[in-house]
């Protein structure tokens, strides 16, 4: 019986699973294979809100595939052994996996290609699973990649992904191959209060929601704080529990702003994950090397963590964070402009932070968008400052994302609540709320920051 082995990463679904897809051609039985990998959990990428998120997808899985005469195998420990192990009890030549950009994930397909061929199995790399467009699909005239976002995007908006591919009705796995027990969030502990439910049922019941109306307000709405007109999309992306190539073609048959304004979004995410596959050290190291004077202060940055900076709109915004396990996009911008340049902490300081909370948390988003504002990554204005005073005014004007956050300041009428330091000193005694952490005008150590956007 030819047996190969479908082995899920960032891919939890069974909907355009390109994966599962040539796993199951030219095969009688498969399997299923997720592996809990204790490297992930070494190097301290092992996130409570993404193990719980997790957890949630590989029992949708589970369950999709018993759906359909199948299940999954789940094993624990490190990649390689296990792979090997599962390859060879059931007599598997292929191994079929996703591949990833990361230094991580490189150096797992090289480990398990190596191994595999003692094994007398091939691994086969598939490309555009994890994005729409494959990383080093799209290159400039003499480069590799990429530097800047533009000239991606005009390349990107006229390429067409791969055509999506529809679950399967029928999934066979030999028997007699075992599995260690599903994870499970309720065995896990410092799990954020609100993080959402994860899976690909519930992915693909957001997208419907998303797409049935607030997508097409998207472009005029998607930076309002308040009104959180966001997708939600970005964990499914992150896990794999929606297809990137699927919602690509699906709004681009959508009609108007909203949806063009989406897929622009959507670019970003296939544009960071380029960039990181032709320059994995990026990960750590500054992209665009700048003469930064990095500070140092752990009381601040313990009260930018904690969302006592004195900045409500700030505070708000990692309020948000500790609670959801996911921030507003416009939030991020400015609780990651804060730190580096108002405080001019070194950015990797707030990446890491945000890697330990964060549900959609991953290498080539969270890092590279760091960097882009930090002004060490891909922008072109890399001076660029975003003030929280006037942020605030443009994109929370009556202050309810911060009065919905931070509850000290909830009795505060209208957009007073940005600048609690002028209300009277009776009032301002009552509200148990910091004093800023510095004056914007001035900034650390005489840092200019009155000129940010």
């Amino acid at each position: 019986m030819r047996v190969s082995i479908a082995l899920f990463t960032s891919d939890l679904r069974l909907h355009d699973n390109p994966v599962l897809r040539a796993a199951r051609r030219g095969s009688d039985a498969i399997v299923p294979l997720f592996v809990v990998d204790s490297g992930v959990r070494e190097a301290g990428f092992d996130a409570p809100n993404r193990r719980a998120f997790l957890a949630d997808c590989l029992a949708d899985l589970d369950a999709g595939l018993r759906g359909r005469g199948g299940r999954l195998v789940v094993r624990t420990g490190d990649v390689v052994e296990q792979v090997c192990r599962v390859a060879d009890e059931s007599g598997a030549r292929r191994v079929h996996i996703a591949g990833g950009v990361s230094r991580y994930a490189m150096r797992r397909e090289d480990r398990l290609r190596d191994a595999l061929r003692g094994e007398r199995c091939n691994l086969l790399v598939h490309d555009a699973v994890i994005t729409a467009i494959a990383p080093g699909a799209l290159t400039p005239v003499g480069g590799d990649h990429f530097a800047v976002f533009t000239p991606y995007f005009h390349h990107w908006e006229s390429t067409v992904p791969r055509d999506v591919l529809g679950a399967p009705r029928v999934v066979r796995v030999p028997e007699g191959i075992g599995s260690d027990d599903l994870p499970s969030r309720t065995d896990l502990r410092n799990v954020s209060r609100g993080l959402a439910a994860g899976g690909e049922t519930e992915g693909r019941a957001r997208l419907r929601a998303w797409e049935s109306g607030p997508m097409a307000d998207y472009a005029a709405l998607h930076d309002d704080l308040a009104g959180d007109a966001t997708s939600r999309l970005s964990p499914f992306l992150h896990f794999g529990s929606l297809s990137p190539a699927e919602l690509v073609h699906r709004a681009r048959k959508a009609s108007g702003e909203g949806a063009e304004a989406y897929q622009r979004q959507l670019a970003w995410r296939d544009f960071h994950h380029q960039v990181l596959a032709a320059r994995p050290d990026a990960g750590w190291h500054d992209y665009r090397p700048r003469d930064r004077d990095w500070r140092q202060d752990d009381e601040e940055i313990a009260a930018w963590r904690q969302g006592r900076t004195g900045y409500p709109v700030v505070d708000a915004a990692m309020r948000q964070l500790l609670y959801e396990g996911w921030m507003h996009p416009r939030a991020r911008l400015l609780a990651a402009s804060f730190l580096t340049k108002t405080l001019r902490v070194d950015w990797r300081v707030g990446a890491r932070y945000f890697l330990d909370l964060l549900v959609d948390g991953d290498m080539a988003n969270n890092q590279l968008n760091w960097q882009w504002v930090a002004g060490t990554g891909t922008d072109t204005r890399p001076n660029r400052v975003l003030n929280p005073l006037r942020q605030a005014k443009r994109f929370d004007p009556r202050g309810d994302y911060v009065r919905r956050w931070v509850p000290e300041l909830a009795g505060v009428e209208g957009a007073a609540v940005h600048r609690p330091w002028l209300l009277p000193a009776e009032l301002r005694n009552r509200l148990d709320y910091p004093e800023p952490l510095l004056d914007l005008g001035t900034g650390p150590a005489g840092f200019p920051e009155a000129r940010g956007a």
